[in-house]
């Protein structure tokens, strides 16, 4: 069993503090409850443990420690939300929290099996198990870190993780639901662009060939245009993937600098067709992480640092850093949201009633709800848009290539005619 140091209130309202044995902080905090305190903190009294592991435990360490991944071993985003589903089950079923950690650990393999094991050790040694997670930040976002410390001080860790496995599912809807819509696109592009390849390298030469070989003389400036664009291919398609992928690495480095990230992400806001799903997308993740820290009883300023930290956007971060200064200093949430004007009217309305009526949480899994509806439906018709506006592009390019290789062979067929 491990000892835990608490201060508490008894019934009459007279404060006191000590220790108490117990598997588990949850386990510490019923204890005390059982007996009519008024539970303030609890913490692990932690003691220097000095262990010897023999060669086979090493050795079997060193196996199941052995992964085809490089670096830290992670927990990706998807198995996370299952694992986290199972965990709140297992709880609620009765088991102990290390327990539960240690049948997980059984279940799983690879990086996951080495996380959850960590973990479980570090637990066991003492530590609490935010302060666990914690350690590795790249398998748990700070999210899931401070709703699990919520959960400890409040007793009610099962609810909690249930919470977060709910949060992550309806995160990895709507993240689906966008992926699945920009796959028609992006195959259309890709198979077009292998297409536009293939012609460049193979057909168009072909063509040279025959203008050559009739003198057909000078040539129009649309083939003369195409045959260029075709040499380019042929003698410097490295060039071309150099320039893509100078393209790409430049886009990363800007990206990580913080006065052009901001302007990137501004472009993001306001850029033709995607720009609108972009904005409701945020503001629905933005709605629904402070919702549900709000709910797990995450303190206001954390919560709003974490999704400030957390919504993946420099503009809308920036406001909400403003609006948790102002907080801070003792205002309420919704006016200075408005003040930023980057929060749409309905929702900044939404968070003013849900401050008057001490409903905000509720207020917020509106505003969430309501914009996973308007993301659905911008998607819907962005498809239903892109898809003409493909075909038609698609076939201006075709049409400039037949075009562009049938004008100089009608000026040849004219003068044989002569």
């Amino acid at each position: 069993m491990a000892v835990f140091q608490y201060s508490a209130l008894d019934p009459s309202g007279k404060s006191l503090s000590g220790t108490i044995e117990a598997n588990h902080m949850q386990e510490a905090i019923s204890k005390l409850k059982g007996m009519g305190y008024f539970v303030t903190s609890v913490s692990p009294v932690k003691f220097k443990k000095v262990t010897q592991t023999t060669t086979k435990e090493k050795k079997k360490t060193k196996s199941a420690g052995f992964s085809f991944s490089f670096g830290t071993p992670k927990i990706k985003r998807k198995e996370l939300m299952v694992i986290t589903r199972q965990l709140a089950t297992l709880i609620g079923s009765g088991l102990p929290l290390l327990r539960a950690l240690r049948v997980l650990k059984e279940q799983r393999k690879g990086s996951s099996s080495i996380v959850l094991g960590k973990i479980a050790d570090d637990i066991e040694s003492g530590a609490l198990f935010s302060e666990a997670l914690a350690k590795h930040p790249a398998s748990f976002p700070p999210i899931y870190i401070a709703m699990v410390r919520a959960g400890e001080a409040s007793g009610a860790l099962e609810i909690v993780l249930s919470r977060l496995a709910e949060f992550m599912e309806k995160e990895a809807k709507l993240r689906g639901k966008i992926k699945s819509a920009m796959a028609y696109p992006i195959v259309i592009v890709i198979v077009a662009s292998g297409l536009l390849t293939f012609i460049m390298l193979k057909i168009i030469p072909v063509f040279i060939k025959i203008f050559e070989d009739f003198e057909a003389g000078e040539l129009p400036a649309p083939t003369q245009l195409l045959i260029k664009l075709s040499k380019l291919f042929v003698h410097r398609f490295y060039l071309i993937i150099a320039g893509v992928g100078a393209i790409v690495v430049l886009y990363r480095l800007l990206n990580k600098i913080k006065p052009t990230k901001y302007l990137i992400d501004k472009i993001k806001l306001k850029i033709f067709l995607f720009g609108p799903i972009v904005s409701k997308t945020i503001i629905s993740r933005f709605a629904r992480t402070l919702a549900t820290l709000i709910t797990s009883g995450v303190p206001i300023l954390r919560s709003l640092q974490i999704v400030r930290d957390t919504v993946g956007n420099e503009v809308i971060a920036r406001a909400i850093n403003e609006v948790r200064n102002r907080v801070r200093e003792g205002e309420g949430i919704a006016g200075p949201m408005l003040r930023t004007g980057v929060f749409p009217p309905m929702v900044t309305n939404m968070i003013a009633v849900g401050e008057e009526t001490g409903a905000m949480d509720q207020m917020l899994e509106k505003v969430a709800d309501a914009y996973e509806a308007e993301v659905d439906a911008s998607i819907a018709a962005l498809t239903s848009m892109l898809e003409p506006l493909l075909i038609v592009f698609m076939g201006g390019i075709v049409g400039f290539i037949v075009i562009s290789l049938y004008l100089p062979l009608i000026k040849i067929a004219m003068e044989l005619q002569k």
